[in-house]
């Protein structure tokens, strides 16, 4: 057993490429290194995070769509660069259409973790870039979500519906949820434009969350994923690696 809860946290926005899945590899990793038990979930058809941790989609006899609409067992892959992983693939589409007159649908994430939950320290959630009902049933079963955001002039388009969803979640189906914060991506400080937007971001969003340091772009987070690999473990002595690892110990930090 935990001697603290298990922290469950939806990596949620519904904006395409912000990082969400290279964040959610390399956040598990840093945790996994200070000592946690770690679970990823993989709840995006693309299955881009499968695939960042070394499987093959297209050859997965069991996803979590498995679990969400058949409610078997939650499928784990173990200790995949010391994390397990629950795997998705292109059926999760389909799951998610199946969804929509599910029974108890809300639940069939937060239920299908309750056998496994206490066996982790923390639970990572990759969510589709959708406001749809995988999304939706994360934030369910979460305890936290963690919002990624593009150090973009267009970062801010969609971010009230994405604040409204987690609202919605919290008001009826997860009274707890909590956000944990927001993390600007792909930021490049020599640029006029990122520098505005960042700054944008602290001033609106700062009265909703904790804002995080930025992630900076950098090539070596895609040829570490084109190597199936966390970035640390793919270039050690990388200067983003100490922002990571800061991440990883304020989300110790969350009840």
């Amino acid at each position: 057993m935990n001697s603290q809860p298990t922290r469950v946290i939806a990596l949620f926005n519904q904006a395409g490429g912000v990082a969400k899945t290279t964040l959610t590899q390399n956040l598990g990793y840093h945790l996994h290194k200070r000592q946690h038990r770690v679970l990823l979930i993989d709840l995006d058809p693309q299955a881009s995070l499968t695939k960042f941790m070394g499987l093959v989609p297209a050859q997965l006899e069991k996803t979590v769509a498995d679990a969400i609409i058949e409610e078997k067992p939650l499928p784990i892959e173990e200790n995949i660069h010391g994390m397990d992983l629950s795997p998705s693939n292109r059926i999760l589409s389909t799951a998610e259409m199946q969804l929509v007159s599910a029974e108890m649908r809300d639940l069939r994430l937060k239920e299908a973790l309750e056998p496994i939950i206490d066996a982790y320290n923390f639970i990572l959630i990759d969510c589709p870039p959708s406001l749809g009902l995988l999304s939706y049933i994360s934030l369910v079963a979460a305890t936290h979500v963690l919002v990624p955001i593009e150090t973009h002039v267009k970062a801010f388009e969609g971010t009230n519906e994405l604040l409204q969803t987690v609202t919605r979640v919290k008001n009826r189906a997860n009274r707890k949820l909590q956000i944990a914060g927001f993390v600007p991506t792909r930021y490049d400080k020599r640029n006029s434009a990122d520098l505005r937007t960042l700054g944008a971001i602290s001033t609106q969003l700062e009265s909703f969350g904790k804002i995080f340091p930025p992630i900076p772009r950098a090539t070596a987070f895609v040829d570490a994923s084109e190597e199936r690999k966390p970035l640390a473990v793919y270039d050690p002595n990388h200067a983003v690696i100490p922002l990571l690892d800061s991440l990883a110990a304020a989300m110790e930090q969350l009840s």
